[in-house]
């Protein structure tokens, strides 16, 4: 293999390719990245055998086609610390040699036919959907998982893939989160693994690889993996086992309830006020709506007492609600500050729906009130 490449487009893909590796593991080999050029592409590649990446490397000029496995520590520090603007790699059977304008590095190779396969899409039944909505839901829902409970199918993201939209599905117990839009169903009717429960870790790679500008992306499952293809990168994940939650189950019925539609901005600021006389025995934020304002307070007997008031445009019955301040701001944080949304709320007892126009809906659990 013997390639110039432009140096911060290698970082760049180098870097999220990279983080799929494990840092520790008894096979030395995951702790490196294959690098595979053909006359038509140059791809970068990591596993740790629960999640794979390949990524396309742009700006490679080939000279001739090969393969290295390059170690991430070392070649990441040669990477980041360069200045040039272009390098060179040349690979032979014994190891990798990097030449910048005035510098030169030799790295020991491994015989690239050692590193485990890392899985092409080659699916002809999937979903399609835009990687601005899918990205969206990634960034709507990972949150809002719980990697530590003993519950396994809570440590990941619920996708329903459907005939012609996309839901994506997270909850830890306490809050759920659901975000769905527009998707395509390509090659058939929807198969028995269309609904995949994927690690937050996988949906966190997934939103770093795949960028707006990409358009269309296509996922499909298999009975035990998902499969994601950009244009840029393709990504395997094992699913999780398990149950998820009935979900739907989760949501309150909508009768009888107060609805209000708050600002996103003022609101943060006034959930992240009143959370300062909070601690971990006493985290609950008091809510409550009158006509024309909402009221937070908040008291521990430790740390204080707080207060913040904000006009809001409702003029309904009084209703008033405890909720996790932690767990508002994580909805709000998602959302554009000058963006509105709508509460509903029934009483102190009964869980909060927080809901945007684009397909966003978020339940609070109430929290008691005699804390």
């Amino acid at each position: 293999m013997k390639i110039t490449c432009n140096r911060e487009k290698l970082l760049s893909a180098f870097q999220t390719v990279a983080s799929v590796a494990p840092t520790r593991s008894p096979k030395p080999i995951l702790q490196s990245v294959k690098f595979e050029v053909t006359g038509e592409s140059a791809i970068l590649m990591a596993t740790d055998l629960e999640i794979g990446i390949r990524y396309d490397v742009p700006a490679v000029e080939v000279e001739s086609a090969g393969s290295a496995v390059l170690p991430i520590q070392r070649f990441g520090s040669i990477l980041r610390e360069s200045s040039d603007e272009k390098l060179s790699l040349e690979s032979d059977g014994s190891g990798t040699t990097i030449r910048g304008e005035r510098s030169e590095f030799r790295l020991p190779g491994q015989d690239p036919q050692g590193f485990p396969v890392v899985a092409v899409f080659g699916e002809t039944t999937y979903q399609e959907v835009s990687a601005r909505l899918f990205r969206e839901a990634i960034r709507r829902t990972s949150f809002a998982t719980d990697n530590e409970s003993s519950r396994y199918a809570l440590g990941g993201v619920l996708l329903e893939l459907e005939s012609t939209k996309l839901v994506a599905v997270s909850t830890d117990g306490r809050r759920l989160a659901k975000m769905e839009g527009p998707a395509t169903a390509v090659g058939g009717e929807a198969s028995p693994e269309s609904s995949l429960i994927v690690p937050t870790r996988a949906m966190n790679l997934l939103e770093r690889a795949i960028s707006d500008d990409d358009g269309e992306i296509q996922i499909a499952g298999r009975a035990s993996e998902v499969l994601v293809k950009s244009p840029r990168a393709t990504i395997f994940a094992r699913l999780l086992e398990g149950r998820f939650p009935r979900w739907r189950d989760v949501f309150p019925p909508r009768e009888g309830v107060a609805s209000v539609e708050l600002s996103v901005g003022p609101l943060l600021s006034a959930v992240r006020q009143a959370a300062i006389a909070t601690s971990e025995e006493s985290r609950g934020v008091d809510f409550q709506f009158s006509s024309g304002t909402l009221v937070l307070t908040a008291q521990a007997a430790d740390v204080g007492q707080s207060r913040v008031e904000l006009p809001i445009a409702y003029e309904g019955r009084e209703v008033a609600i405890t909720m996790d301040p932690r767990f508002v701001a994580d909805f709000l944080k998602v959302l554009d500050a000058d963006k509105t949304f709508t509460i509903e709320l029934k009483d102190s007892e009964s869980a909060a729906l927080l809901s945007t126009d684009d397909g966003y809906a978020y339940v609070i659990m109430p929290l008691a009130r005699d804390r």
